[in-house]
């Protein structure tokens, strides 16, 4: 076994109702007044007014930045750390989907050092220190809680990411609560772009490991034995933590064994189309995972008994296979688009995103098969 290292959130609580006395977990870790970043669905919701009453009640008075939109630009960032900057802020907490826990994480890199954001894209570029981090996902799917990554699209709609050790927050609360009744769509979105952290973490040609292993086929586990009754039934509460507890496993995965190809032709469709983050996986994962069998097909076959329990052992090109035709079923059985002419995207676009897709780099090298500007060309053009 080659040497490896493994780094995740210090702290975690996993619990129902535990978002209630975000106030009583907080103190302690930061002064007031706290940042708290998230959008203005999760306002109109009313799903941080228990979280922001109980912060009040701890003395933390909270400061509300709301303005984070799916995909967040620059702009949002530096606005985020503009308004704690006014206020002083002691904390920063991220109260929402993966978009405001990104946001979140640079704010409080900002706000706790002179550093330009353009300068600290890339990986380990972040010289300074950050504020106290706590991080509350209301989605499952980004694992954003315990990874040290923050995507953010640029002016030129194309998506950055900052990668560094400073971004794995403080504290991580996982509370189905806030998940009950999240639209199925979404739900089913994010349920896959966690089960993608999973698979892209096991199959990763960087830094997987033994832990990110356990991990990845744990949250495969939870993943696929709850992803239909969370999307069919908004009130489980079961399926709802099992949910959360399963994305947050697979960020912890993908944390220390890098995603791969999935990603990187997710990003352009999310950048030039504003597609969600979790439906553009969805959209190519079958098609990358074809073009993967021939340096993968082993370690999918691993997992597919894991995801789809029905499959027989046998040959692992066969279980490979049959993996990925199991998720060429499960996805429009959970209401979701399967074709990227589905969301607008024509044979005319596939060079554009194939180009932008051999500029993320970072994610490229991680995959278990090489990918060329054709290759991605033609998986694009597969998915049509």
């Amino acid at each position: 076994m080659s040497g490896f290292a493994f780094s995740t959130t210090k702290s975690l609580v996993c619990e129902v109702g535990a978002a209630s006395r975000l106030g009583e977990l907080c103190d302690g870790l930061m002064e007031a007044p706290v940042l708290l970043v998230t959008d203005p669905g999760i306002m109109k919701l009313g799903l941080a007014e228990e979280a922001l009453a109980s912060l009040e009640a701890a003395g933390l008075a909270p400061v509300v930045f709301q303005e984070v939109m799916a995909d967040p630009e620059e702009k949002a960032v530096l606005a985020a750390a503009a308004l704690g900057r006014a206020h002083k802020a002691g904390g920063v907490i991220g109260f929402g989907g993966g978009s405001s826990m990104d946001v979140a994480k640079l704010a409080a890199l900002l706000l706790a050092s002179d550093q330009p954001l353009a300068e600290i894209y890339g990986v380990g570029l972040v010289k300074g220190g950050r504020l106290p981090l706590v991080q509350v996902p209301t989605t499952a799917g980004t694992g954003s809680e315990v990874t040290p990554i923050s995507i953010v699209t640029t002016g030129a709609q194309e998506k950055k990411g900052v990668v560094a050790p400073q971004l794995l927050p403080d504290l991580a609360v996982l509370d189905a609560q806030l998940t009950l009744g999240l639209p199925s769509a979404v739900t089913a979105a994010t349920g896959v772009d966690a089960m993608v952290h999973a698979i892209e973490a096991f199959t990763s040609k960087h830094r997987k490991n033994p832990l990110s292993d356990m991990l990845a086929r744990e949250a495969l586990r939870l993943l696929a034995g709850a992803i239909e009754r969370a999307v069919h039934d908004g009130k489980d509460a079961a399926a709802r933590q099992d949910m959360l507890l399963g994305a947050m496993l697979a960020g912890q995965a993908f944390a220390n064994a890098p995603v791969a190809a999935v990603h990187a032709l997710a990003y352009p469709i999310g950048g030039h189309f504003h597609v969600s983050h979790g439906l553009s996986n969805s959209l190519v994962l079958p098609h990358v995972m074809r073009f993967n069998l021939p340096a993968a097909d082993r370690l999918y076959a691993e997992l597919a008994p894991i995801v789809f329990p029905q499959i027989s052992p046998s040959a692992p090109q066969a279980m490979a296979a049959a993996m990925i035709e199991g998720f060429e079923k499960l996805i429009p059985s959970l209401g979701l688009e399967t074709r990227l002419t589905q969301v607008g995207i024509e044979a005319a676009h596939v060079p554009m995103m194939a180009e932008d897709a051999m500029k993320q780099t970072r994610l490229l090298v991680n995959n278990p098969r090489e990918v060329t500007y054709d290759d991605a060309a033609a998986i694009y053009s597969g998915a049509l």
